[in-house]
């Protein structure tokens, strides 16, 4: 079968798609034509527990009982998340294709586990939300649960026969936990109740991690209540000031986290059931304990199949908070993207492989879609025909696929091969598209093309005129009235039977998802003295501060500024539109989402056109001249950088506030350098996405490159508040700047002969 590799989702719809040979042997195989082939179930997918691509075989014939890992309601949930969903949503259909019944529970976890002090500092989100707010936890797992429900419709994934929620299910979670107690699998200290994993020898079976080495490995604090360290809790006790919390035996408290899944997929499907899905940051512990308590409890197998699905990554980086690419669904509604795209995008990688979400790929998705629902809007009328042998043939070849371990990104690449062979005409194309969009999910069934009597006169009348200038061969004319209706929102495809309306998002601003989208203007002439250089992410206030300073104190220099506007989230962006809008002086690159420190800071740089670059902080204000200091400075060819604030330094490891004129460093919220001097030091390491210390490492490749770098602490210029640093809290300040000072020093521990102490002179 064709390999499982990840689809080229950036290039175009034909790209994307990859040919596969045809099969020589299909067999005995029935698609969609009932009564001509035979079914070619079962389908094969990779079972976990066995590490293997096995058949699913029903444990009772003619249905499916399968078990999906739910969202945690107390936030929004992310497309990693529903990529998970996703998947399971596409082997539910399939299942459907084998007339097979199925039954899925998909629960929801609506119960806030963590202790009370960590509430307090804002760690239970859920709960810390609710109070802030005087919102009970219900009214907050209410309301994101309903979100949940709404983004999974928006991707057409279908709703679960049953969605448990964690609180409705409780008493069932303390008899399971009882039926533990009883068989000698948990004990009771200090109101909680634990798993004793020694108890349970095959533990470890499904993630390879073995008990021995799980206990051996715990570095962390153990819960000396705890037998074994490895041990995993089931119940909770209650600790004073908790709002979430029942009754039980052991006293107040509430569940574990593991416990429910077990709980309630069990209530549902049984106490062995054939399928359970879920990411591959579910194998360990969740999943692993879910085998564990399940199977002690009963004595019986728990699930016969597990399929995980791999993670999601943003831009190469797992999706975090803290990174700032933990994108939902609404972050690519509002950047005008149909969620449709985003189940298209992930079709196109093997489930078991690794999905590097970009919005470049994202907006290649989208492309490839709008051609497909072109193609059926061009279709849409045509009669239906007979199935021939080889629609019959297309249709075995698309299923073999999908029971091929899933592998829908070679169903895609045959779903374009398909469309442009001479072999079949028209509509039997359009009737394999929309049979074959039972499984894919893209909703293809509801285009349509547009009705011209219900567009405005205005654009009637256009397309009637532009019908007239096709019939007399004036193309330039037609073209014309093309651009003219596209400008409105319409779009015009010409088909053999006439033209047809297609809806058309009206023009958006260019927007850049990394540096290397824009043409580098290195090794252009300078078109002005300074080139002002600012990323920005939200604080209009501070922007305006900071242009307003600058703007006063330009004399008769030419100054431009190149702003990133870096994915704002208020209304910072569209001030600069227009602001820009109004000035030749001013250009402004706009990023697609929120780009790393460095590759922001890149992306301006290469947009520069001015002898120096002045890379500012919106934090800064300046209070009189900075460019006439600057500029004079950088007229001295042995210097590479001037600042306001310096940094000098011993051993690479410690760095001190300096105002000698020669230092080691210059903070970055005031870096200036000549332009030409990047052909000899090169861009910002991308791998620093935050702000921390990467001035450490652009200084040093100016030192590296034999220049010095100044300090002018006369310069007349202000820090003020930097955002960057106070909406962090103090924990992931640290862990960040921590992050990139051992990236630093790594690259450059080695190069101590570069220090201004270790210079045979130091200039004066």
């Amino acid at each position: 079968m064709a390999s499982r590799q990840t689809a080229a989702a950036e290039g175009t719809a034909e790209e994307v798609a990859t040919e596969t040979p045809l099969q020589p042997d299909l067999g005995a195989r029935r698609g969609h034509f009932p009564g001509v082939l035979p079914s070619i179930g079962p389908l094969r997918a990779y079972n976990s527990a066995s590490h293997a691509v096995e058949p699913i075989v029903p444990s009772v014939p003619g249905q499916i009982r399968m078990y999906t890992c739910g969202p945690t309601v107390y936030r929004s949930v992310h497309i990693g998340n529903l990529r998970s969903y996703l998947l399971a949503d596409w082997l539910r259909r399939v299942f459907s294709t084998l007339d097979l019944r199925v039954t899925q529970v998909k629960n929801i976890t609506d119960v806030g586990h963590m202790r009370q002090e960590m509430l307090e500092r804002g760690e239970d989100k859920m709960i810390a939300a609710a109070l802030a707010a005087g919102k009970t936890p219900a009214e907050i797992a209410a309301f994101y649960t309903e979100e949940w429900l709404a983004d999974e419709a928006a991707l057409r994934i279908e709703r679960a026969t049953v969605t448990p929620r964690a609180t409705d299910h409780v008493p069932d979670m303390i008899a399971l936990i009882e039926r533990l107690i009883a068989r000698g699998h948990a004990y009771v200290a200090g109101g909680n109740v634990y798993f004793d994993v020694a108890s349970y020898p095959a533990y470890g079976r499904l993630s390879g991690n073995l008990l021995g080495g799980l206990i051996d490995g715990v570095r962390s604090e153990v819960d000396p209540l705890k037998r074994h360290p490895a041990d995993f809790t089931l119940w909770k006790a209650a600790e004073p000031g908790r709002l979430v919390q029942w009754g039980s035996p052991w006293g107040p408290g509430f569940p574990g986290w593991h416990i429910e899944c077990s709980a309630m997929s069990m209530r549902y499907l049984g106490e062995t059931f054939d399928l359970h899905t879920g990411g591959v940051d579910n194998i360990f512990p969740h999943h692993e304990d879910e085998i564990a308590q399940s199977e002690a409890a009963t004595g019986k197998p728990f699930v016969r199949h597990w399929i995980h699905g791999q993670h999601l990554l943003a831009d190469g980086l797992k999706m975090a908070k803290s990174t700032g690419n933990a994108y939902t669904l609404a972050d690519l509604r509002a950047r005008g993207f149909d969620p449709l795209a985003f189940r298209y995008l992930c079709l196109l990688t093997h489930y078991r492989a690794r999905l590097n979400f970009t919005f470049a790929s994202l907006r290649a998705a989208a492309t490839a879609l709008d051609r497909l629902r072109d193609r059926l809007r061009a279709w849409h009328d045509l009669p239906s025909l007979a199935a021939e042998d080889a629609a019959r043939t297309w249709d075995a070849r698309f299923r073999a696929y999908l029971l091929d371990d899933l592998n829908l990104p070679a169903a895609v690449g045959l779903l374009w091969t398909m469309l442009r062979h001479s072999s079949l005409p028209a509509a039997q194309k359009r009737d394999l598209l929309l049979q074959w969009d039972d499984v894919l999910g893209l909703g293809l069934d509801e285009v349509r093309p547009v009705d011209r009597a219900s567009l405005p006169e205005d654009a009637r009348y256009l397309l009637q005129t532009r019908d007239t200038a096709r019939q007399n061969a004036d193309y330039l004319q037609a073209d014309a009235l093309r651009a003219t209706l596209a400008s409105q929102g319409y779009g015009v495809r010409d088909t053999p039977s006439g033209s047809i309306v297609v809806p058309q998002p009206l023009p958006q601003p260019v927007r850049y998802s990394r540096a290397s989208d824009v043409p580098s203007r290195l090794a252009e002439a300078d078109s002005c003295d300074v080139s002002v250089c600012l990323l920005v992410h939200n604080y209009r206030p501070d922007v305006q501060r900071c242009l307003a300073s600058l703007v006063q104190y330009e004399g008769d220099r030419r100054v431009e500024y190149v702003i990133v506007e870096n994915a704002s989230s208020d209304d910072t962006g569209h001030w600069l539109e227009h602001l820009a809008a109004g000035s030749e002086r001013i250009r402004l690159l706009r990023a697609d989402h929120r780009l790393g420190e460095a590759e922001g800071r890149n992306l301006a740089m290469r947009q520069a056109g001015g002898r120096v670059v002045l890379l500012l902080d919106t934090g800064v204000e300046g209070t009189g001249d900075l460019f006439g200091p600057l500029l004079a400075a950088l007229d001295d060819p042995s210097i590479g950088v001037v600042g306001r604030w310096g940094l000098r330094t011993d051993d690479m490891r410690h760095f001190e506030a300096s105002e000698e004129r020669d230092v080691d460093a210059i903070a970055g919220y005031l870096f200036a350098f000549r332009r030409a001097d990047l052909r000899r030091t090169g861009w910002m390491d991308p791998k620093y996405r935050y702000y921390r210390n990467l001035d450490l490492h652009f200084g040093f490749q100016f030192r590296a490159a034999g220049l010095h770098l100044v300090c002018l602490p006369t310069l007349p210029a202000v820090l003020h508040e930097h955002r960057g640093w106070e909406e962090l809290s103090e924990e992931e300040r640290e862990k960040r700047s921590k992050r990139n000072f051992y990236r630093f020093l790594n690259a450059w521990h080695h190069r101590e002969e570069l220090l201004v102490n270790r210079q045979p002179t130091n200039r004066r």
